[in-house]
């Protein structure tokens, strides 16, 4: 069995014990598991669970829907943890710009974040919820998310901590996010909308492959399935 062909790919792993993983794969190498953690064979990282060859009973690629773990160059688009609410509300919480997009910041104190986090996770099981923790270097740095609005049609909106923008973080997540949107999910239209004087957030949506739409005091923006 070639465990390399499973790396960056969703996979189903049983374990010679009957349980079984579901996740996002990365393989780890003979050499590099036996320098960091003292085996003696390769095997796959489903998340934090790392499954050894011959541990594995079964494994099969799978086509993931709703918030599946996703990964860029820099970063890991991943489902909200309990453990996350605090660090939202400390990076996200007294932002301005999420009020530009938004009526309210679910992150603007630490109760609200804390219920924002305990509804996302029980959400996870439906497939057309979407909400990505934005995870660089084991830093929570934002939040990227995606409403259904309808007639096949979503509604993306992101948020970045002040101190992490301007380094293409926003735009590498939503790149990806829409590629899994259209391409995977076979969602044909996603929109965004920003206010007129939220320039910044403009340049993320254009940058990352949006076109500008109509005006309606909010400026909107289509991605289409290619």
């Amino acid at each position: 069995m070639d465990l390399s062909k499973y790396d960056q790919k969703h996979v189903r792993v049983t374990d010679t014990d009957g349980n079984t993983f579901t996740g996002l794969a990365a393989y780890g190498g003979r050499e590099f598991l036996a320098h960091e953690y003292g085996g003696d064979e390769d095997g796959l990282f489903i998340e934090d669970v790392l499954v050894y060859r011959s541990q594995i009973a079964s494994v099969e690629e799978i086509t993931p829907h709703g918030t599946a773990e996703l990964w860029t160059d820099r970063l890991i688009l991943r489902r909200c943890r309990p453990e996350d609410a605090p660090l939202l509300y400390q990076g996200l919480g007294s932002d301005p710009a999420i009020l530009c997009r938004r009526k309210e910041n679910p992150f603007s104190t630490l109760e609200s974040a804390r219920e924002t986090v305990r509804r996302s996770i029980g959400r996870y099981g439906e497939e057309r919820f979407y909400l990505w923790v934005i995870d660089a270097e084991d830093i929570v740095i934002g939040t990227i998310s995606a409403c259904d609005r309808g007639d096949d049609r979503l509604e993306i909106g992101f948020a970045v901590v002040r101190a992490w923008r301007g380094r293409g973080y926003a735009e590498e997540a939503l790149r990806k996010v829409l590629e899994y949107l259209t391409e995977n999910e076979g969602i044909p239209l996603v929109t965004a909308r920003r206010a007129a004087e939220d320039i910044e957030t403009g340049q993320v949506l254009e940058n990352a492959g949006m076109k500008p739409a109509d005006t309606d005091g909010f400026l909107t923006y289509e991605y289409r399935k290619r």
